[in-house]
């Protein structure tokens, strides 16, 4: 397997992770999808029900809101292609469970030199608004700039994606 790391960031509904989808579907081997959304209501429901539904049937899935370094310690292994998404929502699971958000961006970035096949990271680029209200909001968008930056920095290839359209950065 090709050790490679490929980071795709952007906007809300931008079209990163069809873009991730479409890059990973393109590599031959085995592949794991990472999601670190979690269902809390009706909305979330459905929109991790068509993720799933446009993945198809080529993909295992590993559902998990907080232990990312352990999952990909655990499975990277087994999978050629691995897709990670989303960055964000994982930090913002980790602000709400009050775990050190800190610490564990340093433990992901950790993991990431034990990649030994394709890994997609995707995220969102949620600092270029305005400043949030509240103490919460602007720890998550400092915090968030700060994995995208590290991600970024340990990344082969870094895409931005605007309306659907992929904008190579990097590699």
């Amino acid at each position: 397997m090709n050790k490679k790391i490929i980071f795709i960031t952007g906007g809300t509904r931008s079209g990163k992770s069809s873009f991730a989808l479409q890059k990973a579907m393109k590599l031959q081997g085995k592949r794991a999808y990472i999601a670190t959304a979690e269902a809390l209501d009706e909305e979330m429901e459905e929109r991790i029900k068509k993720h799933k539904k446009d993945r198809g049937n080529d993909w295992d899935t590993y559902e998990e809101p907080l232990k990312i370094p352990g999952v990909l310690k655990k499975i990277e292994s087994q999978y050629a292609v691995i897709v990670l998404d989303c960055l964000t929502l994982w930090l913002s699971n980790l602000l709400h469970s009050n775990k050190n958000a800190e610490e564990e961006i340093e433990s992901f970035c950790n993991s990431l030199s034990t990649i030994h096949g394709s890994l997609f990271i995707v995220s969102n680029e949620v600092g270029m608004g305005i400043v949030p209200e509240n103490e919460l909001a602007r720890k998550f968008r400092d915090l968030a700039g700060i994995i995208n930056q590290k991600v970024a920095r340990a990344s082969d290839e870094v895409f931005m994606v605007v309306a659907g359209i992929p904008v190579k950065i990097k590699g």
